[in-house]
C-alpha cells in the first residue's frame, strides 16, 4: 500500500512512507512522535499518512507492516529488457502476474467489495465501459454477467456509450474501468451516469484518481511497479489483476444467490448443448 501511494503523497507524508519502506522493522517499534522525528517530519504527518492510506490510525498501520514482515521476502517485479531470452520472459511475466494478483488481494477493501456485489446483484441493468486494454476487461465482464440473466451492456466507444447511459436510472449500475483512473472518456461516462442517478463503480490502480475519487464504489488493483516498464503499453500484469477483480465480483454475485444462479447456468448449458446438436463431425 505504501509503495502504491508514495508517489502521490505530499512531501512530509512521502518522507514518512519512504522511511517505513526502508526501515520497516524499526518503524513498528516507534511511536508516531518518534517516527516523525526520525523521518524528518512530525507526528501530525504520520497521522495524515494513515488517513491518506484509509487506515484507522497509526496502530493499524504498524499492524499491517508487521503482517507483511511475517510473510518473508516476496518476488519483486522484473522489467522485460530488449533481447531477453524466452526462458527469462516466461519467468518474469509469470512472477509479475503472480505478484500483481497477490498485491491486489491484499489491497481489497471488503466493505467496498460487499457494496459492489450488492449493487451488481440488485441492478436492473449493468453497463461496463472501458477504452483500449480496459475495454477488453469490460467485454470479459459483460460475458460473465450475461450468465446471471442480467441486462448487461459493454461499450468501448464513448459516443455509443453516451447514448445508452443517457437513459440509465437509479436501478442501474455503470461500471467504469481505467488502469490510470484518469482516462478522459471513462471519466466523462462516469460523470454522465452520476448525473442520471445510476450507481457508479470504478476499477482503477490503487490510489487517488479522478475516476476513483468520483465513483460511488471504488475498487482497486495493484500495478504501480508495472508503470515504468518498457512494455507497459501491453498492459500485462495489470490486465491479469483487472480480470481477477472481475472474477471475484462475478463469483461473489453467484454465491450470494446460488440457487437462482444455478438455474440460469443450467439454462445456458442446455442452450449451448442445443447449439451443438446436428453439428457435422
Amino acid at each position: 500500500m505504501l509503495n502504491e501511494m508514495k508517489h502521490k503523497l505530499p512531501g512530509s507524508e512521502k518522507k514518512v512512507a519512504e522511511y517505513i519502506i526502508e526501515h520497516p522493522n524499526d518503524a513498528i517499534q516507534l511511536t508516531a512522535t518518534r517516527l516523525g522525528e526520525v523521518s524528518g517530519t512530525s507526528s501530525a504527518a504520520v497521522i495524515r499518512l494513515c488517513k491518506s492510506l484509509g487506515l484507522k490510525g497509526f496502530p493499524d498501520l504498524k499492524l499491517r507492516v508487521s503482517g507483511d514482515l511475517q510473510k518473508g521476502q516476496q518476488v519483486s517485479y522484473s522489467n522485460i529488457e530488449p533481447g531477453e531470452d524466452q526462458e527469462a520472459i516466461v519467468n518474469k511475466l509469470t512472477n509479475n502476474g503472480v505478484q500483481a494478483l497477490q498485491e491486489t488481494a491484499e489491497l481489497v477493501n471488503y466493505g467496498e467489495l460487499e457494496r459492489a456485489v450488492k449493487a451488481l446483484q440488485h441492478a436492473e441493468r449493468i453497463h461496463f465501459f472501458g477504452v483500449g486494454a480496459s475495454g477488453i476487461i469490460a467485454q470479459d465482464a459483460q460475458q460473465k454477467f450475461l450468465r446471471m440473466n442480467k441486462a448487461v451492456s459493454c461499450f468501448t466507444d464513448i459516443h455509443n456509450a453516451a447514448m445508452y447511459i443517457a437513459n440509465v436510472s437509479e436501478q442501474d449500475v455503470v461500471f467504469c474501468i481505467s488502469f490510470s483512473g484518469e482516462t478522459y472518456e471513462t471519466l466523462k461516462i462516469l460523470q454522465l451516469a452520476e448525473q442520471r442517478g445510476a450507481v457508479t463503480i470504478s476499477l482503477t490502480r490503487y490510489g487517488h484518481s479522478a475516476i476513483a475519487d468520483r465513483a460511488d464504489i471504488p475498487l482497486f488493483i495493484s500495478a504501480t511497479r508495472e508503470v515504468p516498464a518498457p512494455f507497459r503499453s501491453g498492459a500485462t500484469s495489470s490486465r491479469l489483476a483487472q480480470l481477477h477483480m472481475i472474477d471475484i465480483l462475478f463469483v461473489s454475485v453467484v454465491t450470494a444467490q446460488y440457487e437462482l444462479a444455478s438455474d440460469y447456468l443450467k439454462e445456458i448449458k442446455d442452450a449451448m448443448d442445443f447449439m451443438k446438436k446436428g453439428r457435422r463431425s
